[in-house]
């Protein structure tokens, strides 16, 4: 996929829906912040519509228009922070429509609220539409026929990756563009690293069973009997940084307490992430499924931090031969990749590349340039030309003229 050359020369003015709380992290929520920061920056006006829970500072430049309140539904492993408010979505799309705008951005076409108010609406700017989920839709099923019928309100259908676009199209039909998530570089480059005195592993993500931290748990406490409880640790043993929260946050506090060796972050801020990702030896995403693209497998490569992740298929697009991937699920697998890594080599234990990759010394610089450089591929720079191309084929509709390059990520 190559963007068009001066793609920014014509301003849009460009609504991205985001239908789960801003006020929760979460990755389709990075995706429509950091696509709205990139479209101004790019000289376009973006405004984002989106459940707000509590006090969100949007991006500078980025207008922020609140659909509600959240509340938190099952979903795909997941705890979805979406509205369900009427009023707040009849109020939303009035305000779409009212607002100017060129395209309307909806990420994740069919989760609960505002989208389906779109969807449905009359006299509203051409819908693009995103498809993040990976994986089988209780909705896509109760749906059925319906869901096809409002696919086809879409002007464009994009995915960001193939097996988002798989999901979708087994339960939608239709063509998609396949795109990727984009990743904020300049963010994760020349930041302070949080201190720390001892070799960090850091884990982001909710505390849920699909995220598999149980399983990271016990791989780490295979790391030595110092990491389990509050005994002794030497100094140079690892540290434990788990950040996030979610439904299973208290069992496993209470089976691997706060200790020298494990420390239990809760939520973090963004600044705080990128510097404890600056500061990571690894970041281990030990996924045992549902993930349609490892986002944070990328943000860990441009801060400079080495990826230990599950060999599952989102993560493998995500990682292209930059990450020890390991079989998900297994702790002795992923205690051994951990170890290999903390002790300077990606090796058997792993599927690091064809026999192993030395990472001591000049090896490992070598590894997380070449990371580096694989994140700079999927910048959110790229991925606002990409979308700049798709939102002004809508705009000049079929046979305008208007070449949209919906080859993946070449």
């Amino acid at each position: 996929m190559e963007p068009t050359p001066g793609a920014s020369a014509t301003a849009l003015r460009v609504a991205l829906v985001c239908p789960y709380s801003l006020s929760r992290p979460g990755g389709v929520q990075g995706q429509v912040l950091g696509l709205a920061r990139t479209l101004c920056e790019r000289g376009h006006q973006a405004t984002v519509f989106a459940p707000v829970d509590g006090p969100v500072a949007p991006p500078p430049g980025v207008c922020l228009v609140a659909t509600g309140r959240s509340v938190s539904l099952p979903g795909n492993g997941s705890l979805a922070p979406v509205t369900l408010s009427v009023s707040a979505v009849v109020r939303a799309v009035r305000e779409v429509r009212a607002g100017g705008f060129d395209v309307v951005h909806v990420h994740e076409p069919f989760a609960p609220g505002v989208t389906y108010g779109l969807l449905v609406g009359r006299g509203l700017p051409p819908l693009v539409g995103t498809f993040h989920r990976s994986g089988g839709s209780p909705l896509y099923t109760a749906l059925g026929p319906v869901a096809r019928r409002l696919a086809e309100r879409l002007a464009a259908r994009c995915a960001v990756s193939d097996a988002a676009r798989s999901t979708a199209a087994d339960a939608l039909g239709g063509t998609y563009r396949v795109g990727f998530n984009g990743v904020e570089v300049d963010r994760y480059r020349d930041v302070e690293p949080w201190p720390t005195e001892r070799p960090a592993l850091l884990f982001l993500g909710r505390h849920e069973e699909r995220k598999g931290l149980q399983v990271l748990l016990e791989a780490f406490t295979r790391l030595g009997p110092e990491s389990r409880g509050d005994r002794r640790v030497p100094p140079a043993h690892p540290v434990l940084w788990i950040a996030g929260d979610g439904p299973e946050t208290g069992s496993l506090r209470r089976l691997h307490p706060e200790s020298a060796a494990i420390r239990w972050l809760g939520v973090i801020p963004e600044e705080e992430k990128e510097r404890r990702l600056a500061a990571a030896r690894l970041l281990c995403a030990p996924s045992l499924g549902g993930e349609s693209f490892g986002m944070v497998l990328l943000e860990a490569m441009a801060a400079g931090a080495v990826v230990v992740a599950s060999d599952i298929d989102g993560y493998r697009d995500a990682a292209g031969g930059h990450a020890v991937l390991v079989a998900p699920g297994d702790p002795s697998a992923l205690a051994g990749a951990l170890a290999g890594v903390l002790s300077g080599t990606l090796g058997a234990a792993a599927s690091a590349g064809p026999g192993g990759v030395e990472v001591a010394g000049g090896g490992r610089r070598a590894w997380l340039d070449a990371a580096g450089s694989w994140a700079d591929h999927w910048s959110m720079g790229r991925l606002a030309r990409w979308y700049e191309d798709v939102y002004r084929s809508v705009l000049v509709g079929p046979g305008g003229g208007a070449a949209v390059h919906c080859s993946d990520h070449e």
